[in-house]
């Protein structure tokens, strides 16, 4: 491809190493973020040299982060903005200032000269908001109080990283002769700084809400996109001009339009540019990592990644018990802020810039940096599998096992959404139930509201005889996991066969395998309430509420008839699929031939004369 042009050459080469490498990353159970880092250093300089113009790349790859931050921005009104003053202001205060301090300390413990060591310790305190925020969007933690608190310490940081690039210049300028013009440029960079902002600010009230109002008369969906992204690049320039987070600018303007009409279509214009450049970000960032600064100096690279995630790590989880975040979501907590971030390299760039270091000690803090945040989604995969399920029941409420003899005709497994609707209903007939569930929480929840629910595995045979399964007549089974459902049910039929069983099935596999263990009475759990609601939209499209009803049941009895033809051929996919093909043609052409019937009635009625009976 000597002759093609470098946008389509890039382009294949991207593309074609983000779609092999996440789906397998995926696969392996790694994570998409691992997946693009491992790209990025397949098709990068010490890769396979796909790519050279790695810095280009990643500051063009940075506008990802920034539409990131303008849909954040979009969800926060300014009032809930407000209100996280405290939390942002408090917390993130705390998280940079304690992290810049112990690793200044560090810095100078090592015998690095202060300058040195005061800009490393910045630049290594602040924390990637990349990863952080695709990764708490991914697992929903942003509404978890720990996805709050995260959420609040990284907008401090790019709030913080403003002074820090102001500082780093300053600290340059110590052994320049011109030092004396310095505060003369500062004040005027202030006024500046405070002339965008408050633009910013006053455009978002006053002129944006019209020109959109205005573009949006144009109909023109095409070109309300590309206003939507030229909003945010201005006023990323705009920031970028002043020295200020592109970032932090494109998040003042989403929440000054969080209130505005036209959020949501907003947020659906820019999600997909987001995605694809936040994935070239992380790409990006793979193809920065210097391992020839590695190999050259292994030892040295490996003591500055373990002391600083160690410092960090330990300042942040101490600041994680201050806050008062579970213990559960501590470790994810103190990871995702604990990794070195993406202005650190703009930070270090800054200072060799300036002469505050050479670049070659750049380099090596840029590829530690790095080198936090290829290790950082690996450490999260060894959280998940190896510390969070043994920490899965700490703080949590522990109970007494179910010890005494239960005599009650119905035995509920599983009190869940499920299982409650069955046993208020026996309650209402005053027929009574043992009631067993496993989950603390929801126990001690069910009997806040004064439900008896005892505590106890329903797979295990001992608890299952102390429940009465004996003498009892109907074991309902109502758990949300599908292993355990089965296991229960395997568990009735060879000890107590003589239970009625009364299962909950989650899809049409479970459905079989439950069939397959002879039980009978099974039901599906959305099928009656989606029938429900597919009657009210037939009401409200129309249909007289009796003939809504009468098509809703007919539906009903074909479908339980087709489950049944169904399940013959369970094990013969394409036999199965055009067996439900075929049912479900000839129902339309069943009910298409009911409505031309019905309509040719009542053209003949209107058509008689008028008799006696009209």
């Amino acid at each position: 491809m000597e002759h093609a042009p470098a946008w389509l050459t890039n382009s294949l080469i991207y593309l074609g190493a983000a779609v092999f490498a996440v789906p397998l990353a995926k696969y392996l159970g790694l994570g998409s973020i691992i997946g693009y880092l491992a790209a990025g250093i397949a098709i990068g300089p010490w890769g396979l040299g796909l790519v050279t113009n790695v810095e280009d790349i990643l500051h063009f790859a940075e506008f990802g982060v920034v539409l990131m931050l303008f849909l954040i921005g979009l969800e926060l009104e300014p009032r809930r903005l407000w209100s996280m003053r405290r939390p942002i202001f408090g917390w993130g205060s705390a998280q940079v200032l304690g992290c810049t301090a112990l690793l200044f300390a560090a810095g100078l413990a090592f015998g690095i000269g202060w300058k040195i060591s005061l800009v490393a310790a910045l630049g290594l305190a602040l924390s990637s908001t990349a990863i952080a925020l695709q990764v708490m969007g991914e697992r929903n933690l942003l509404p978890t109080s720990s996805g709050q608190a995260g959420f609040s310490i990284l907008l401090f940081q790019d709030v913080a990283a403003i002074p820090i690039l102001a500082l780093v210049p300053l600290l340059g300028a110590f052994s320049e002769p011109n030092a004396g013009s310095v505060p003369a440029s500062r004040a005027l960079e202030a006024i500046k700084i405070i002339a965008v902002i408050g633009g910013i600010v006053l455009g978002g009230r006053l002129a944006l809400r019209p020109l959109l109002r205005w573009i949006a008369k144009s109909k023109t969906p095409e070109i309300f996109t590309a206003a939507s992204l030229l909003l945010v690049v201005a006023i990323a320039a705009l920031m970028q001009l002043v020295g200020l987070s592109m970032a932090l600018g494109a998040f003042l303007a989403g929440v000054l339009l969080a209130e505005s009409e036209y959020r949501r279509e907003l947020e659906t214009d820019i999600e997909p540019f987001k995605g694809l450049l936040l994935g070239l970000f992380f790409i990006a960032v793979g193809m920065s990592i210097d391992f020839g600064v590695l190999m050259a100096s292994p030892l040295q690279m490996a003591v500055i990644v373990v002391v600083f995630l160690a410092l960090k790590g330990a300042t942040i989880w101490f600041l994680a018990v201050r806050i008062g975040l579970p213990l559960q979501e501590r470790p994810v907590f103190t990871l995702l802020l604990a990794q070195g971030g993406e202005f650190a390299f703009v930070v270090f760039q800054a200072a060799a810039g300036a002469r505050v270091f050479p670049a070659e000690t750049a380099s090596l803090l840029i590829g530690a940096v790095a080198i936090s945040m290829l290790l950082s989604p690996l450490l999260l995969v060894a959280i998940d599998r190896l510390l969070l399920p043994r920490w899965a029941n700490c703080n949590v409420a522990q109970l007494d096992e179910i010890s005494e003899q239960q005599h009650a005709p119905v035995i509920i497994a599983g009190f869940g959404r499920y299982g409650q609707i069955i046993g208020r209903m026996l309650t209402a007939q005053g027929i009574a139930s043992t009631v067993l569930d496993h989950d603390a929480e929801m126990i001690e929840a069910a009997r806040t509201f004064g439900y008896k629910v005892f505590y106890g595995d329903a797979t295990r045979l001992d608890l299952l005889r102390t429940a009465g399964a004996q003498t009892a007549k109907i074991l309902v089974v109502a758990v949300d996991d599908k292993d355990q459902s089965l296991a229960i049910v395997d568990l009735a039929r060879e000890h107590f066969p003589h239970l009625e069983l009364v299962a909950r099935s989650r899809d049409v596999t479970h459905w079989n395998q439950l069939r397959d263990r002879g039980v009978m009475r099974v039901e599906r759990e959305l099928f009656e309430s989606s029938l429900r609601s597919a009657r009210t939209v037939l009401e409200v499209l129309g249909f007289a509420p009796h003939d809504a009803r009468r098509q809703a049941m007919r539906f009903r009895r074909h479908n339980i008839a087709l489950f049944e033809k169904m399940y013959e051929h369970r094990q013969d996919r394409a036999q199965m699929i055009a067996v439900a093909k075929q049912g479900r043609q000839q129902l339309e052409e069943q009910m298409a031939q009911e409505r031309a019937e019905a309509e040719q009635r009542r053209r003949e009625n209107e058509d008689r004369a008028p008799g006696w009976d009209r």
